[in-house]
């Protein structure tokens, strides 16, 4: 390499989706928007809530760190808009904290709604008391250093699911669901069809009808359902 490497690269100012789109996702299961997105989407299961009950929706401000690196979260805050989700990529390493709990006291005061990362986090006493969703793969005591390279709002990885920022984020004790900014409006369309195929589906149950959740005369028509005995 010639010359010192960029430490960290910035996008100052991101596009967010209209306030009425994200408010489309308030209270929706991650299921519910899964199906909404073809069944696509979700994070690595491993990436899970810090506590049971844990649930949030908001719009994406991303952060890309490198191995037991954390300058780019640490810059991001300062990127931070009311109802952001903070998504610290890690590329899934494991060998250090990402954030702790002093870092989620001030990422609430600015306006986040909650931390993803598929990384870890540490000071897990301190982090509930800040009562902010916290979601990420474990927890350790290992602290990074603030060297870089990193960046803050450029499109990352994050548990598997590409994200950039702007995108909508919900989650809830299922994990995690991906909604890219330029399908919102689609997939908010979609939620509205889950929403009522699902109600039908449980007031079924509820009158004790069975439901279909298989097609075996289709099966059998086509051939291909053998039975054994």
């Amino acid at each position: 390499m010639i010359g010192d490497p960029i430490a960290l690269s910035v996008r100052r100012t991101i596009q967010r989706p209209a306030a009425e789109l994200v408010q489309a996702f308030r209270d929706s299961p991650t299921g519910f928007v899964a199906d909404a997105c073809n069944g696509l989407n979700s994070m690595d299961c491993r990436v899970k809530p810090l506590a049971p009950g844990m649930r949030f929706f908001g719009t994406a401000v991303t952060a890309f760190c490198g191995p037991m690196d954390n300058l780019a979260a640490m810059a991001s805050l300062d990127f931070v808009s009311p109802g952001d989700v903070l998504v610290l990529a890690t590329g899934s390493n494991l060998s250090a904290a990402v954030v702790g709990d002093l870092w989620l006291h001030w990422a609430k005061r600015v306006g986040a709604v909650a931390v993803i990362t598929d990384g870890l986090v540490r000071d897990v006493p301190g982090i509930l008391g800040v009562g902010l969703p916290v979601f990420c793969r474990g927890i350790a005591p290992n602290s990074c250093f603030k060297h870089g390279p990193g960046t803050v709002n450029c499109t990352v990885v994050c548990g598997g699911v590409s994200v950039s920022p702007g995108d909508i984020l919900v989650g809830d004790q299922d994990g995690i669901v991906v909604v890219p900014s330029l399908q919102a409006a689609e997939v908010v369309a979609r939620l509205s069809l889950v929403r009522a195929r699902e109600a039908d589906a449980e007031a079924k149950v509820q009158r004790g009808e069975k439901l279909a959740f298989w097609n075996e005369t289709l099966l059998r028509e086509q051939g291909r359902l053998q039975y054994l005995d």
